[in-house]
């Protein structure tokens, strides 16, 4: 049995991470031992690496914030899914690792025939896009949507989320290699960012009224949007890619009646009632098992090469998520 453990934090993410093995763990009543079957590399998980996320574990940390597993065995007198079912881990778990030991309860069974990869982010990107697109505009079907980081996971599910709801996206990427890829994806209207972005969003689509804008960039590309859609219409920001602060101007929030708005999962998951979560997490998994909801992966590692995995998934130019896949004899 192997953990991905780090002690420290380093800018040089891949440094301070190492496959550690441990023994079988002895189950109290009430656990559940699990087997990984897939766990994703999200940027944010890279971030408690670097020590520069909102939210940072204590150490020493197990890392990774979701996946899924299959249950090999329950503790004494304990009920739960049974073993051999494929389930998703709590968020936070410390996933990648070949197993780990968790509540039953916190246990939710997904379907065993969908395949795993796709299962195991569901946790955070697929909640995250349909969130954003549900939250905080009152969007109807054929209505347009523009977001930047459209080559992202989230930005994968958002082009998929809408399109199975009726929406248009307009899909901002930052290099011309990276458009073919949300094309693919279904994305509308793909454009590279650029100063004159407004003017090409409005030919693009035929003067269009926006209402939301979706940022996971920050900086200038936040006014970038905000030029880019009609008035009164909201930015939702929920990430910094650019590694700047949002960038708008008192013209666009005072005159044009812009809004700019945060977005954290992690706080939705903290605050709202659980039953609302089971039900988005249920569909969102309905959706991935009948393979109408899907995102590409680039490329699947062994707990054991945990290092490789961490330095491919913090490159820049990707075509898809980094998995860790341990291998189970």
């Amino acid at each position: 049995m192997l953990k991905a453990q780090y002690a420290e934090r380093s800018l040089v993410p891949q440094a301070v991470i190492e496959a550690v093995p441990f023994d079988r763990p002895t189950l109290a009543q009430g656990q559940a031992l699990v087997a990984v079957l897939a766990a994703p590399i999200n940027p944010s998980d890279v971030l408690m690496l670097t020590g520069q996320y909102g939210q940072l574990p204590s150490l020493p940390a197990v890392g990774g914030s979701e996946g899924v597993g299959r249950v090999v065995e329950l503790g004494p007198d304990t009920q739960g899914p049974a073993v051999g079912q494929t389930v998703l881990l709590p968020v936070g778990t410390g996933t990648w690792a070949t197993h780990v030991v968790v509540p039953a309860t916190r246990l939710i069974p997904l379907p065993n025939e969908a395949d795993p990869k796709q299962l195991s982010m569901l946790t955070v990107n697929p909640p995250t896009a349909s969130l954003l697109l549900s939250d905080f505009a009152n969007l109807q079907p054929g209505d347009w949507v523009l977001q930047n980081g459209a080559n992202s996971g989230v930005g994968s599910y958002v082009v998929k989320l809408a399109k199975l709801r009726g929406l248009k996206t307009v899909n901002i990427v930052r290099r011309e290699s990276a458009l073919a890829g949300v094309q693919t994806q279904g994305g509308d209207i793909v454009l590279i960012d650029g100063d004159d972005l407004a003017e090409r969003v409005k030919v693009a689509t035929s003067g269009a009224a926006i209402k939301l804008g979706i940022d996971a960039v920050g900086g200038t590309a936040t006014m970038r949007l905000a030029t880019s859609l009609s008035e009164g219409a909201t930015i939702v920001n929920y990430g910094a890619l650019s590694g700047e602060p949002c960038n708008i101007s008192p013209r666009e929030l005072v005159f044009r009646d812009i809004t700019l708005k945060g977005f954290w999962l992690a706080r939705w998951f903290r605050t709202a009632p659980q039953p609302l979560q089971i039900a988005l997490l249920t569909e969102l998994a309905g959706l991935i098992a009948t393979g109408k909801l899907s995102t590409q992966i680039q490329a699947t590692y062994d707990v054991a090469q945990i290092k490789i995995a961490i330095a491919t998934a913090a490159q820049g130019e990707r075509q898809g998520k980094i998995l860790i896949t341990p291998f189970h004899a």
